[in-house]
């Protein structure tokens, strides 16, 4: 798999950012000294570039996706420059280490903001109002604007990253799939995502396919908890209708 990896990154070098050596992110992280999360995919460092720029480095865990969300990564976000989708500046890639340097959001998710415990939300409508239509632009680059089409499959409020002046970017696009703009919909077999924001089809993987409209539907259902500052339906529910997005948007 590392030379698969390798030989992708040879063969897209055109379009990809700059390459750093693993002592380079360890230098910017000051020995990955400061960790803001941990997941399963690995772990994400605050650090500085030389300029002062501060930065977060994703460190992912070997053998998590045997190579495969770096890969998307890099396939994804390697080719995209809007003010709405999150930046990647550089990368790291040895046998054993995968490191993605990514613009630092100082207001970190949204979720931590429309679902803040206690006194409820930080953000006024008219704020939530100008995020929900800046998420959509950034999301209307990926379908309509690049040169490939581009399907998230996670867009949730964990995945809408803040920067210092609260202007919205989409991020993590491991589980994203890259397609020619003329595709109407992909295989099934390709469409992930996280339970809650999922569309029927990708629950069910429709043998018809999956389009952008999957992107749209997880947006609706992120638009509707903005609005009413609410999380998912519980998953464990007693009473299955709590699940039903059209249900609910109907009550």
């Amino acid at each position: 798999m590392d030379q698969n990896i390798e030989d992708f990154l040879q063969s897209n070098n055109n379009f990809l950012p700059a390459r750093y050596p693993y002592s380079e992110i360890k230098k910017i992280t000051g020995g990955l000294k400061e960790k803001l999360v941990k997941g399963g995919y690995g772990s994400i460092y605050k650090g500085r570039l030389s300029s002062s720029c501060e930065v977060a480095i994703k460190i992912l865990q070997k053998g998590k996706s045997n190579g495969q969300d770096f890969i998307s990564e890099m396939a994804n976000i390697g080719r995209i420059y809007h003010v709405n989708v999150v930046g990647l500046i550089s990368f790291c890639f040895l046998s054993l280490k995968q490191a993605l340097v990514y613009d630092f959001m100082h207001n970190g998710s949204l979720n931590e903001h429309i679902f803040s415990r206690g006194e409820g939300s930080s953000l006024d409508c008219k704020e939530v109002c100008e995020i929900a239509l800046r998420v959509t632009k950034g999301i209307n680059y990926l379908h309509r604007e690049c040169d490939m089409q581009i399907l998230h499959f996670d867009i949730t409020h964990h995945n809408i990253l803040l920067d210092r002046d609260f202007i919205p970017k989409v991020s993590d696009f491991g589980l994203a799939c890259l397609y020619p703009s003329d595709f109407n919909t992909v295989s099934p077999t390709a469409a992930r995502g996280t339970l809650g924001y999922m569309a029927s089809e990708l629950v069910f993987k429709n043998p018809g396919g999956i389009s952008y409209k999957a992107d749209v539907y997880g947006f609706n259902k992120l638009l509707m908890k903005m609005a009413n500052m609410r999380k998912n339906a519980n998953a464990v529910a007693e009473d299955s209708n709590q699940m039903n997005f059209p249900l609910w948007v109907h009550d």
